[in-house]
This record gives structure tokens, sequence and C-alpha cells, in this order.
């Protein structure tokens, strides 16, 4: 099947924006109006011409000619000619005469044009007058040639046109500043959900209205404090029951060290660590929630964080170190850094045992200025769809990667924890074979 071919970016926009559809649907309905009412009207005046008009205007033309007497008087015609917009012509054996000597008499057919859109009538052309009755003859054998005197140029249909599509182009403008003004809180409202996304509820959405768009942002805060309760409700619970928990644990795991050496007790011994650790990073990602507020920044070397991290608590683990020099040192909290770079290193040596590589540590500066400090082990991998989920707090991925090689699925979580407070994002790639897990910040940084 062929693939559809993309839309411009203009008409995406418009697509997109309910301003401008709005503007469009304004024109095109004034548009389709002003058709509409000068197709009726020139029904109404053609009709009205043939029928009414017409016969009025024949009849004053005889009176005119009549004013003018037989044979025709130049000066009666002068006379008429500076009392009416009108000009007068006659030929004939013994009088030739003309108001306008200087008047084109055989005009082009564009001055003609504008002068019957202006008056209502034809042009003053020999044979316009012939058509609409503008012309006379007399019983001595002249002919009198009636025309109505061009009007001045600020009234000539070509700059009416022009104005009149200032105006409509003045309009549009008008009411386009109408619609962006009375749709301008959806843009507020947005950024608003964006934050509450971002879990940022301490600023409401500022919509001081009282029409729709004002209750929608009621609606919205209103869900937003229902939602923000039941997060904080979640969180304190989650801090509660991990506070109480320390204690028991700490006291059988004091009562399991005082018995015997065997294997019962280092089984019990390593589930008590796992719980404490769970324990641990439970309240560390509680803790993290709160953002920036909950670090402690400094001038830090990542180089050698990474390097002292993994000469003291991953001594005599196969470890590979790619180390760049990233232009000097960053501010961020070496403490919460360690934490984030032991679970990835964990994580590696858990799942890329067997390798054919040792797990990279690795720090460089990317193309884009980024930095990215992170993990690359050369194990099995997890599935393309896994990769938008390994991160939840509590997510397993099918495969290699089971509660049988050891974690609870907090490891990545709490390292995604750790970047975000930072400033930054937790990038996750697979390698093929293995999976690239990092802490990328931006070039300000």
């Amino acid at each position: 099947m062929k693939a559809a071919a993309p839309r411009a970016p203009w008409r995406a926009a418009l697509v997109f924006s309910i301003k401008g559809r709005m503007v469009a649907l304004f024109v095109l309905l004034a548009l389709a109006t002003t058709a509409v009412f000068l197709f009726g009207m020139q029904r109404v005046l053609h009709t009205g011409w043939q029928d009414y008009v017409q016969p009025l205007a024949a009849d004053y033309v005889d009176r005119l000619a009549a004013d003018i007497g037989t044979p025709p008087e130049p000066a009666r015609a002068l006379a008429l000619a500076a009392r009416l917009p009108i000009a007068v012509r006659i030929e004939g054996p013994v009088v030739n005469f003309d108001t306008q000597p200087q008047r084109r008499w055989g005009m082009h057919r564009r001055d003609v044009r504008d002068m019957r859109a202006v008056h209502g009538t034809a042009g003053a052309d020999e044979t316009g007058s012939e058509d609409w009755g503008l012309v006379r003859h007399t019983a001595d054998g002249h002919r009198i040639t009636f025309g109505l005197t061009r009007p001045p140029d600020a009234m000539r249909p070509r700059l009416v046109g022009w104005a009149t599509l200032a105006v409509l182009l003045a309009l549009t403008a008008l009411a386009y500043a109408a619609v962006r003004r009375l749709l301008a809180p959806l843009d507020v409202i947005g950024a608003g959900v964006e934050a509450y996304g971002r879990g940022e509820f301490a600023a409401p959405i500022a919509v001081h209205r009282g029409d729709e768009l004002g209750a929608l942002a009621d609606r919205i805060n209103g869900m937003a404090t229902s939602l923000h309760g039941m997060l904080e409700a979640k969180r304190a619970l989650l801090l509660a029951i991990s506070h109480e928990l320390r204690s028991p644990l700490t006291r059988a795991r004091v009562n399991v060290e005082l018995l015997v050496d065997s294997e019962p007790r280092r089984a019990l011994l390593h589930d008590l660590g796992e719980m404490r650790d769970l324990v641990d990073k439970l309240l560390e990602s509680e803790r993290l929630a709160q953002g920036h507020a909950a670090l402690r920044p400094e001038p830090t070397d990542l180089a050698a964080l990474a390097t002292e991290l993994v000469g003291t608590q991953f001594e005599g683990c196969a470890l590979r170190l790619e180390l760049d020099d990233v232009g000097g040192p960053v501010r961020a909290d070496p403490t919460r850094l360690r934490l984030l770079l032991r679970n990835l290193i964990d994580n590696a040596l858990r799942h890329g045992a067997g390798a054919a590589e040792p797990p990279a540590v690795f720090l460089h500066r990317e193309a884009d200025g980024q930095i990215a400090l992170g993990v690359r082990d050369g194990g099995p991998g997890v599935a393309a769809d896994q990769l938008s989920r390994l991160g939840e707090a509590f997510h397993r991925p099918d495969g290699a990667r089971t509660r049988a090689t050891g974690g609870v699925g907090l490891g990545l979580a709490l390292a995604r924890s750790v970047a975000q407070a930072h400033g930054g994002t937790l990038r996750i790639r697979r390698m093929e074979p293995g999976l690239e897990v990092s802490a990328v910040w931006p070039p300000a940084r």
C-alpha cells in the first residue's frame, strides 16, 4: 500500500490549531454570505431594471432630448451637462456639438465595465448607449447621445475593490485577534496539565474566566488536587510502612546473627539483606520524589567518582572503565550519583554474567553536548516491547531478567529518580547483545 504523503507544515498547523480553523471558518462564511448576497441583489436589480427602471430611464431620456429641442440647441445641452452628471453629443446635418470634446466616446471595454459597475448602467460607448436606450434621433435627422460622466478616480471600481479587500483583511485580522484572545486560556491550561503530568502540583492553572474555559480549568484543578491528595496519601503510607519495617528487620537480623553458621542461616541473612535494601530503596525513592530539593549538590568530578566507586565497592569484579574528559566537574549530589551508578553496575553484573566481554562503565560527552554516565553489559538484553517499561517500580521483564537472577525491580526506578532530580533523564538502549543504561544531562550542565 502506498504511504500517504506528509501534510505541508501550514496545513498541519491549520488542522491542529482551533484558532486557525475558527478564523478560516469565519472568512469562508463571510465570503459565502457576500457571494449569496451579491447574487441575490444582482437578480433583484436585473429584474427591477427591466421591469421598472428601464421604462423610467427611457422616459427620462425622452424628456432630456425634448429639453434640448429640435433642432438641438447646444446651449441647452451644455446647461443639462452642467446641472446633471451627464455628457451630451449631438451629430447631424446642422449641429455637431459635444459637451465634453475631450471625452472618448468609443471607450475601452474596461472603462465601460467600470462605469457599469459603479452606476448600474451601461457605459457611454455608442453600442452601450444604443442597448440601454441612451440614444435619441430627432425629426430633422440629428442623433443625440447621452452618456454618464466618469466618476472621480477615488470612486473608481478598482480602487473601491482594493479598499474592500483591505477592509476584509483588517476584519480578518481583528477576528483572529478576537479568537486568539477568546481561546488564550487553552495555552495556560495545556501548560498546567503538562506540569501536573510531571507531578508538579504546587501552582494551579490560573484562568480567571466566567466561561466554559474557566469552568474547564476549575475542573482540571479540582482533579489535580484530588490526584495530588491520593499520591501524597500513598507516599505517606509507603514511608510509614518502610520506617516501621526497619526496626523488626534489624531485630530479626540480630537474632539470625546469633544462630550457628549453617545454610539456612546464610539464606535468612540473604533474604533479610534483600528486605533491608528494598526498604532503603523505597525510602530513597520517596525522598527523591521531591526533585532537586532533595539533593545536596556540589562540584563533582564524575570520572573520579566512577573510578572510586568501582575500586572500593566492586573490587575484584570484571569491569571496564571508559571514562572520557567531559570538561571539568559538574554540580551534582555525589551520594545520589554513587547510588545511581551502583544500581546500574549491580544490574549489569547480574544480567551480564557469562557474556563474552565484561560490563563497561562509561562517561563521555555526546555529539549534541550532553553528558552521559552509565553502564553497558553484554547479556541477553530485553525485548524491544519491554524498553518503555524498564524503570518502572517493581517491573521485571520476562526472560533472563527475572526474580531468579535477583532484584525486585527498584534499581532502575531509583536510578531514574536520581537522574530526573538532577535535571537529566535515564536513557535505556538495546545494544544487541546487552543493554546500555545511562544518565544523560543537557549541555548546560
